[in-house]
Parts: C-alpha cells; structure tokens; sequence
C-alpha cells in the first residue's frame, strides 16, 4: 500500500535534532540554484549550521554559530533572511543571514519563555515574534524593540502554533488535545473560542487563508479539517495513519494536504472534493438492526431469554450494531476512512465503487519523522528523522 518516493538524502552530524529547508534566494542565477538548509546540533556544543549545495551536487556546511543552550525550534523568514531560534533555556535568538548564506549576524535575544521554547512564528506584516514554551505560556515580541507585548497561559503544553494575519487570530493546539483562538492586539489578546476533537494530544496544525481552514494533527493517528470560516462548526475526520502525525503542510494552489507519521508514512490529501462528517455514534440498549440486546440490558435479555452481545458501531450511518450484524469491513475515503473500517452489513451494500475510490495517496519515508517542512515553490519536501538523516523529497509528481 506504501510506495516509495525518489529521495535525496542528506547525512549529517550524529547530534543532529532539526532541519529545516530554507526558501531564500539570492541575487544570480549561480546563487538561486543553491538549496540552503539549516541544522541545529548538539552534544557538548550546541550549534546552528548552514548547508549549502555546492556545484557537485553534494550538501556542505558553509557557517555554523555556538549556541548557550539546545535548539529546540526554528523560524526561517526568507524575505527578510531572518532566522529566529527557540533554546531549551526559555531564549529565542535572532539572527540575520547574509545574502549568500556564509554570515550569520546576531541580532537580538528575546527572554520569552522560563523553559523550553517549543514554536516559533515571524509574522513580517506585523514585526511580530509569536511563540509558545513548556512553560505553558504563549507570547508575542515586537521584534523591533524586542520588548515583550503581551501573553497568555494556555491549559498544557503546547505543541502547535498558527496564526491568521488579515483577522490577527492565534491558533495554539496543546497536549490536552484542545485547540484555542485568540484575538491579538497591539498589547493584549481576547479568548475568542476552544475546541476538541482529538482523543490525543495536537501535534501539529496548518492553517489554510484562503480557505480559512484550520488542520490538526494528533496522537491519536488522525487529522481534523476545522472550517473556519464556513461559520456552520464542520469538522471532517481524515483517518490514514498507523501512528501518531508529526507534522501538517498545506499546498494551497493544488489544494492538497500534507501529514507526515512517526511511523514515516507521507500521506498527501486531496482536499478538493467535497468531503463528509463522520456521523455521531447512536446510544441504544439493543442491535439496532436485529434489536438484539447488549449485554447490559439484562430486561431484555430476561425477557427475550438471549444472551447479551457485545455493542459497535457502523462507522458510516452510526447506528449501533452486534458483530453479526456489522461483519463486513469497507473503506470511506470521503468521510476519511482511507483504511477498512466496521460497516453495517445496509451499508456496505450501499457503498458503490465510486464512494471507495481513494482520495490520498501513500508513501514511505523509511524514517521515523521528527519535523518537516514544505516549499509549495519547489513542490520539495524535507523530513528529518530519528535516524539523524535529512532527506529531500521532490513531491511535483504526487503534488500537482
């Protein structure tokens, strides 16, 4: 079911924890042709690199910079060549990179956070430094004065952060698996709304602008297209991976998404059909096909004189089902159920081929994703893995 993409890899040092693909690009033709990444490192030292493509094709570091404290994110914004950095101390430090990437010129430091950083946004329309730290606490700097604008205690750890520029809306997904709105001013924010729909903790989100959707991903292996600016509450579920998903890009011009797995399982999405919600699971007493009674339901089962089955649901109508009459499985790709799942025998007559035709596609990584990132310009991927390996996709074929 997985197939495997054509890959350029990328080994580097044995502590490496993040990377990053940078979208900058210089002023030539030479210099546009370089890819440029960014790596952070540590074992005794904890460093920043920048990796540059040479003529041979080969991947070299160019510069790297000793940092005080482990890098736990990043933030590259490639107008500006600006690269903002989330250290386990609580500090993001802010650096300027040269135009061709063989300076990295200290800028300031911000003391955003009283223990790790853990999500860093730049928001050039604003001059606005947004984060989020194991601190449970999110702020946003002027990255101007660097002073500190304001913040907000979010109930645990978070783990995702986006943020809307037209309507200055903050989107922070955290480990309780709850996602929370705020409204942000020039130096205070309001709580505008929270919302729940994973059984594990947020892992990742992606905002859609122009759609004005919101995705989540979790623990619990699934991802949750929020419409945003539908204004009528829909939540579609999309069910594709094996694992927990570690990381959410958005293709805009194609409309297609992008959820990477632990286990590392790429799943490209594609969000341009119309897709269905996933029905509420139906409470009864009894098989609501052959009226049955569940074990619970000792009247029934003393009237009726049967012994008491076990209850599921039919994951397309949500009725509430015995095994015997729920034994067939089918996939719903519309309603997200890219995999088999528990039908009603009604059910699985009424799905035609058409409504089991695939809407993802699949692929394998061979690591176990940790980050990624996306350039839509490109149509490249980059993964970095538990393997300590860096690898480069180009997803044109898949992504189009």
């Amino acid at each position: 079911m997985w197939n495997s993409a054509k890959s350029n890899q990328l080994r580097v040092q044995p502590a490496l924890t993040e990377g990053r693909m940078l979208t900058g690009q210089g002023r030539d033709a030479a210099r546009t042709a370089k890819r440029k990444l960014v790596s952070t490192e540590g074992i005794f030292t904890w460093t920043v690199r920048v990796w540059l493509k040479r003529d041979s094709g080969q991947y070299w570091p160019s510069i790297y910079h000793a940092m005080p404290s482990p890098c736990s994110c990043m933030s590259f914004n490639p107008e500006t060549r600006r690269l903002s950095i989330g250290l386990d101390n609580g500090t993001i430090s802010e650096f300027i990179l040269s135009e061709d990437y063989n300076k990295m010129t200290p800028v300031k430091n911000y003391q955003a956070h009283q223990s790790r950083v853990t999500m860093i946004l730049f928001v050039l329309e604003l001059e606005w430094v947004l984060s989020t730290g194991q601190d449970k606490q999110f702020a946003w700097h002027c990255s101007e004065s660097g002073h500190r604008l304001g913040g907000y205690r979010t109930s645990a750890v978070a783990s995702g952060l986006q943020f809307d520029v037209e309507t200055r809306h903050v989107f922070i997904g955290d480990h309780s698996g709850q996602v929370t709105i705020l409204k942000l001013e020039q130096e205070n924010c309001s709580l505008v709304t929270t919302f729940r729909g994973h059984t594990g903790g947020v892992t990742a989100l992606c905002w859609d602008p122009v759609q004005r959707v919101l995705f989540s991903g979790s623990s619990d292996h699934s991802v949750i297209m929020w419409d945003i600016g539908g204004r009528k509450g829909t939540a579609i579920e999309l069910q594709g991976h094996n694992d927990k998903v570690q990381a959410l890009s958005y293709a805009q011009h194609t409309r297609q998404l992008i959820s990477c797995g632990g286990d590392g399982g790429i799943v490209v999405w594609n969000m341009d059909v119309e897709r269905q919600e996933t029905p509420e699971w139906l409470d009864s007493d009894s098989c609501q096909k052959c009226d049955q009674p569940f074990f619970w339901n000792f009247k029934q089962m003393w009237d009726s004189k049967k012994i008491g089955l076990r209850q599921h649901h039919c994951r397309k109508c949500g009725k509430a089902v015995c095994g015997k009459c729920s034994s067939k499985r089918s996939s719903i790709p519309l309603m997200g159920f890219e995999f088999e799942v528990r039908v009603c025998d009604s059910c699985h007559e009424a799905i035609t081929d058409e409504e089991r035709a695939p809407t993802a596609t699949f692929h394998d990584s061979k690591h176990n994703i940790v980050h990624v990132h996306f350039d839509a310009t490109r149509g490249w991927l980059l993964t970095s893995g538990t393997d300590k390996v860096i690898k480069l996709w180009d997803m044109t074929p898949v992504v189009s």
